[in-house]
């Protein structure tokens, strides 16, 4: 069973979610939430696995709210604004719904949300990224494993579901989530800086504002990770 919450400021389209999941017995709802902070209390005190998650809310969008959770459920957005997809997959997002969608296109996404899970299940992830040894592991990309030597990552970024891994003279396109790459990458050596991004310390060229430069790469800085940058700054 998969436990879901809808995260909307209009009470039509919970109704519609929610005449949509009932047509999946798989499907089982723990919360209806009308703005941000309702969707906190959520998923502070409950276990969440899918989140229906409107972008146009008071006080604070969707993808604000998103940026300010430590764990992140799958998520999929409902939504009548297109021109936010690409930060959207940005963060990882399942799919993007445009307002209003069909039955059918609801089912194609949330059968996306399942394959992810099953995926993770079948793959043994938790194992898997905990199989690097002497400073090498293999990574899967392109039909292919790869075998990676960690001291030449330059930096990771996040790709929607995948990873970009860019090392000095390549970039692979892996099946890993940046979530499971962090797990593995020392945190002696790298640091996570955005929602999207993962840095090797050691290939910081300069650090300007609020961007981190890396050959010839210009990387963000989250606003909430700069704490981390001031750490780094500071010695600690």
């Amino acid at each position: 069973m998969t436990s879901f919450c809808i995260i909307d400021d209009e009470p039509i389209a919970h109704r519609i979610i929610e005449g949509y999941c009932a047509e999946l017995p798989h499907l089982q709802k723990i919360g209806n939430a009308y703005n941000a902070f309702e969707a906190s209390d959520i998923v502070t005190k409950q276990k969440v696995d899918l989140i229906f998650l409107d972008l146009n809310m008071p006080k604070m969008t969707g993808f604000e709210w998103l940026k300010t959770l430590a764990q992140t459920p799958k998520i999929i957005v409902t939504t009548a604004h297109k021109e936010f997809a690409l930060e959207g997959y940005e963060l990882d997002i399942v799919d993007y719904l445009l307002k209003p969608f069909s039955f059918p296109r609801f089912l194609k996404a949330v059968n996306k949300a399942m394959a992810i899970e099953k995926e993770k299940e079948s793959t043994g992830e938790p194992a898997r990224i905990e199989t690097a040894k002497d400073n090498t592991f293999f990574l899967k990309g392109d039909k292919k494993h790869h075998q990676i030597h960690i001291q030449d990552i330059l930096f990771v970024e996040a790709y929607g579901n995948y990873s970009k891994v860019y090392l000095a003279n390549e970039m692979i396109v892996s099946h890993e989530k940046i979530s499971n790459l962090e797990r593995l990458l020392d945190n002696q050596k790298f640091l996570r800086i955005h929602k999207s991004f993962i840095i090797a310390k050691d290939k910081i060229k300069l650090i300007q504002g609020n961007q981190i430069f890396v050959q010839d790469h210009k990387i963000p800085i989250g606003q909430t990770y700069k704490s981390r940058i001031n750490n780094l700054l500071s010695g600690k």
